[in-house]
């Protein structure tokens, strides 16, 4: 009868302890995931940030990666992608209601960990979040509020050789930085035609499973097939707050533009009564692709922005437009030819992938500026023949 009493109290104490070291920590940890805003450019991707609740503490705290602080050369120091974001440790409910009035939608996902994992964890927010520790220079494709929860996972301290991402990338699909913002942008025409522009080479690579998830989406598709030793370590996303419905695609107007341009330009260059107009689509294009190129050059070569490095748009938006444009420098027969062969090696390097292009608005523009070279060389070889005369 002893012998029994003793199992039975044996028991007892693992069991008790056994619940004890399973909810010591009283905490519940979880994946937050922000649909797109169309307030601002930076909303189009949506967000993402942890929500930690501390029973014990009686504590609803969210630790979010994506906060910025405005002070004098906020614009200059975007630009030259030297801005410093931020952990911010705001409360649940105040962060909520951001995104009730802008009309965001919210998903939750809860973190399937045991004590040690959710300790681990929630110790590293709180010590990234100190004073000392908690800026970093924001990336946008490298190092952003995605990419810094992303890299919370595999640290040997949490799950270790353990863990595995799910697989976030659309099965059957090799994408590129540049496909899977464009798909993003597929309202801003405006704003995706410029950024296509700006930014270099380096983002049309193929991204790995890893890399797709600097999107708040694919991370939450990444964590929710995530497992350790098989198991998973998330619950399936939750809906906590419904947003507005994606708005349709609407017109094109970058495209219209474009498509405008390189009609006036040729119709100016072909039409013998409409030469005034050649001469002055002529001047407005050349002066707009050298700007383009300065812009190109300043982004490339004058900022910390990886993604506007090694930038072969600059083949065809060439500086030196601008002073074609309105000046006539001797050679401009030769510079007309390489400007011709230069947007030849544009498409080349977009049929063999070194760097996309978007063709349905670079099209228009690049057959005009074809006509207007062609009307250059033409013009210097008459006046040659002239001269000889």
């Amino acid at each position: 009868m002893v012998k029994k009493i003793f199992f039975l109290f044996l028991a007892i104490i693992g069991f008790v302890s056994a619940r004890a070291d399973a909810d010591s920590t009283h905490l519940r940890i979880s994946l937050l995931t922000c649909g797109p805003g169309d307030e601002e450019v930076w909303e189009v991707f949506g967000h993402t940030a942890v929500r930690v609740i501390d029973s014990a503490h009686h504590t609803d705290l969210v630790f979010n990666y994506g906060t910025f602080e405005f002070g004098p050369d906020f614009e200059m120091q975007f630009m030259r992608g030297k801005l410093n974001y931020c952990v911010a440790v705001e409360q649940f409910n105040g962060f909520m209601q951001e995104y009730v009035e802008a009309k965001r939608s919210v998903q939750e996902q809860v973190l399937l960990l045991d004590w040690k994992q959710k300790e681990h964890i929630y110790y590293f927010l709180q010590w990234n979040a100190e004073p000392e520790n908690k800026y970093y220079k924001y990336d946008f494709f490298f190092d952003n509020c995605a990419t810094r929860i992303r890299d919370i996972f595999p640290r040997p301290e949490v799950f270790g050789k353990a863990f595995h991402f799910g697989n976030a990338l659309p099965a059957g699909k090799q994408l590129t930085f540049r496909d899977i913002i464009n798909k993003y942008f597929y309202r801003d025409h405006w704003t995706r035609l410029g950024v296509n522009i700006l930014l270099g080479s380096k983002i049309d690579k193929q991204m790995s499973n890893a890399d797709i998830m600097f999107l708040p989406d694919y991370l939450r598709d990444g964590v929710g097939g995530s497992t350790v030793n098989g198991h998973r370590i998330a619950s399936d996303p939750v809906l906590l707050l419904p947003g507005n419905n994606s708005a349709p695609e609407g017109i094109n107007w970058a495209l219209v533009l474009t498509c405008m341009l390189a009609i006036l330009t040729i119709a100016g260059l072909t039409v013998t009564r409409l030469r005034i107009l050649g001469k002055i689509m002529s001047g407005l294009l050349l002066f707009v692709t050298g700007l383009l190129g300065c812009l190109i050059l300043v982004m490339w070569f004058g900022t910390d922005h990886q993604g506007c490095s090694n930038n072969f748009n600059i083949l065809w938006c060439l500086p030196t437009n601008i002073i074609v444009a309105f000046f006539n420098p001797k050679g401009k027969g030769k510079y007309a030819i390489i400007g011709i062969v230069l947007i030849i090696v544009s498409f080349f390097l977009h049929i063999i992938k070194v760097q996309g292009l978007l063709l349905a608005e670079f099209l228009p523009l690049s057959v005009a500026l074809l006509f207007i070279y062609g009307a250059i060389y033409k013009r210097s070889k008459i006046k040659k023949t002239i001269g000889h005369a």
